[in-house]
């Protein structure tokens, strides 16, 4: 769909407004149109395939090797200089982030009501790329949170020794809600996300997304296995919606071999193929 700048400038700015979120939204659910999302459809079962089984096994060896003896070399829970962890792990929280990333496509979509012309496709350019975001983020969320009910892992000393075999399935408690973690989670699906964008950020972003699975295993959280099968839900979620917003032209092309990448934008001089291509906050 493209950027509603067709809608006559003496229209209000509700009705811009409400054009402008109704495109945002009819983007996401059009049918998929780009002639090679088979390639890239074929590219991402395999990535995600592979992927899942190095994690899967390597979660596996750590369960066993290493989560009961590296959680017994952590300081013991609430220690009190461990303050400036808990505030730095708060900026993995999945519903920090949503609430963050949400209010900047409001924002958005706000300013963009009030907008025409070019101007207003540049700006809706960067909201379908902060849509890829936010859903990116939310996706994996979700997907985790059902893999923590089924799986009903207990967190590092519930029930009063490291057992790293604590499990009681169907649980629902956040008690027993260890496997996955869901900071490793959206940190690594808005690491994995923000890179297929703007790969040049992609060192800094998994460095943040490394900080903050560290900072859930110092501070009892998790145990390892936890947060490595946490960091592959949230990449594998965001190759997912990475893909669906290619399979629509929204924000991503596909080459002829499959292989999914990021349209350019504003910041690249292409204004053009900013209008032309993603369109909505």
């Amino acid at each position: 769909m493209r950027a509603p700048t067709d809608i006559a400038p003496r229209a209000g700015y509700l009705a811009q407004l409400l054009a402008v979120s109704w495109g945002a939204l009819a983007q996401l659910v059009r049918s998929p149109s780009h002639s090679r999302r088979a390639e890239a459809a074929r590219k991402l079962a395999r990535h995600s395939l592979w992927l899942s089984a190095v994690g899967a096994a390597l979660v596996i060896v750590l369960m066993v090797g290493l989560d009961q003896t590296e959680i017994e070399l952590m300081p013991p829970r609430g220690t009190p200089s461990l303050w400036p962890i808990r505030i730095l792990t708060d900026f993995g929280k999945d519903e920090y982030l949503l609430i963050v990333l949400g209010a900047a496509l409001v924002a958005v979509a706000f300013v963009a009501a009030g907008l025409h012309g070019t101007r207003r496709s540049v700006l809706l350019g960067f909201g379908t790329r902060l849509q890829y975001i936010f859903l990116s983020v939310a996706v994996s969320a979700l997907v985790a949170e059902i893999l923590k009910y089924l799986i009903g892992r207990g967190r590092p000393f519930v029930g009063g020794k490291a057992n790293p075999f604590n499990f009681v399935p169907f649980e629902g408690t956040g008690a027993y809600a260890s496997l996955p973690s869901g900071h490793a989670v959206a940190a690594f699906a808005l690491a994995f996300a923000v890179s297929a964008l703007w790969p040049r950020l992609r060192v800094f972003m998994f460095t943040y997304a490394i900080v903050i699975l560290l900072t859930r295993l110092v501070l009892l959280a998790h145990h390892p296995s936890d947060v490595v099968a946490g960091a592959l839900v949230g990449m594998v979620g965001a190759m997912t919606v990475r893909y669906w917003f290619a399979a629509r032209r929204l924000g991503f092309a596909i080459r002829a071999d499959g292989t999914i990448v990021p349209l350019p934008g504003a910041a690249r001089g292409r204004l053009k193929r900013v209008a032309h291509g993603a369109s909505a906050p």
